[in-house]
């Protein structure tokens, strides 16, 4: 693609398709009915904890895809609120633990037992099964056919916001889902990862169970990150064959069917595509802020998932922009995706995926209209797991 010089002249093609591969609208849900008015041809919106779960399900049955993908699943700031009910063995059973010694199990450093933090543990919720949330996060999966999981991953430098009191609970915006930070203060207290990384992996098996495309959140975690995701597909690497060895298995193929009814190597894949795996099929890193050295260990031609790398202003290019430039220039053309991660829908929704859109088109050097196109086509890949060739 050549870009042209005219670029900052010319208006966005939002006729092409605009595509925002990952945002919050249900944060903000007096303004969801905005979505209908939006320039975006598609959202694909994030849970992210109890109070949203529903919320993106009544959305997803307002409006249809491809003008909004749901995804289902917990982020790693609420993982905190989940306890590992699971057994190894089948006549063990396990008991809810007692709110104040799990919070005290899962957080750092581990509250105290003075009044401040106690107080602390007591404005927290109860603690919920492991197993309750995935068959709520599986009944929303099964309803919803093109739903991805999400927003799952891990995050090692959140800190859980202080609990409300008669101070600051005046300060409370109605207009935001309960559930979030909500302006508030931070504690000093973080989620273990190994913690996070029970809840991460166990949403992921179900997101390979179901084979559904996957969002993730990484901050501060990105070796983390990959290692989980490689635990998950461990055993599984694609076996790489030798120029040599893929022609005469093409040849013998041909040979077979020459003449007869038997599938194509193309409908054997799709077969096996469909297949349950303990692994998702395709994952999109976020708002990915790593370094571009790690970016061959997700596209090792071994690794059977499909990563994608979502780009956007909030986050790479508030700070840093030239590390984000570094890595945009560094991943392949044909998994590039572009997000806004804002809360809120309309049109600040579609200013901030504009701005992401030129600077990803200013930076590889694309024309604008070539760059929507090309980023809509991997958008319908991420979602829809269809093979787009990217554009030259």
């Amino acid at each position: 693609m050549a870009a042209t010089k005219t670029n900052n002249k010319l208006d966005l093609p939002w006729h092409l398709g605009v595509y925002d591969a990952h945002c919050h609208p249900t944060d903000t849900i007096s303004n969801l009915d905005e979505i209908a008015n939006m320039k975006a041809s598609g959202l694909t919106i994030m849970a992210s904890r109890e109070e949203d779960q529903d919320l993106v399900r009544q959305a997803a049955n307002k409006f249809r895809p491809p003008q909004l993908i749901p995804s289902f699943g917990w982020h790693p700031w609420f993982s905190h609120q989940i306890y590992d009910n699971r057994v190894l063995e089948v006549d063990q059973t396990v008991q809810k633990p007692e709110k104040s010694l799990h919070y005290k199990a899962v957080l750092s450093p581990t509250p105290e037992e003075e009044e401040k933090d106690q107080g602390f543990i007591a404005s927290l919720p109860e603690p919920r099964p492991l197993s309750e949330v995935l068959a709520h996060v599986r009944n929303n999966l099964d309803v919803h056919s093109l739903a991805l999981v999400g927003e799952i991953g891990l995050d090692r430098s959140f800190r859980l916001p202080i609990q409300w009191d008669p101070v600051n609970q005046d300060k409370r915006d109605p207009k935001l889902t309960p559930g979030g930070r909500e302006g508030r203060r931070l504690s000093p207290y973080r989620v273990r990862l190994d913690h996070q990384r029970m809840l991460f992996k166990a949403q992921l098996n179900l997101a390979g169970e179901l084979q559904r495309a996957v969002s993730v959140h990484g901050v501060a975690a990105h070796g983390v990150v990959f290692d989980t995701l490689r635990e998950c597909w461990s055993g599984h690497e694609r076996k790489i064959q030798s120029r040599r060895a893929r022609k005469k298995a093409a040849h013998s193929a041909n040979t077979e069917n020459s003449g007869s009814s038997v599938s194509t190597e193309t409908e054997k894949e799709e077969l096996e595509a469909s297949a349950s795996k303990p692994y998702p099929p395709r994952v999109c890193l976020h708002s990915y802020s790593g370094p571009p050295d790690c970016l061959r260990q997700y596209l090792d031609p071994t690794v059977p998932v499909i990563f994608f790398f979502s780009f956007s202003c909030l986050v790479n290019f508030s700070v840093a922009a030239s590390k984000a430039v570094n890595v945009i220039k560094s991943v392949p053309n044909d998994r590039l995706l572009v997000e806004s991660d804002l809360h809120s829908a309309g049109n600040d929704m579609d200013d901030l995926l504009e701005q992401v859109v030129r600077k990803v088109c200013e930076i590889k050097n694309w024309s604008l209209e070539d760059g929507v196109q090309q980023l809509a086509s991997n958008w319908r890949h991420f979602i829809y797991g269809s093979n787009v060739t990217a554009v030259a």
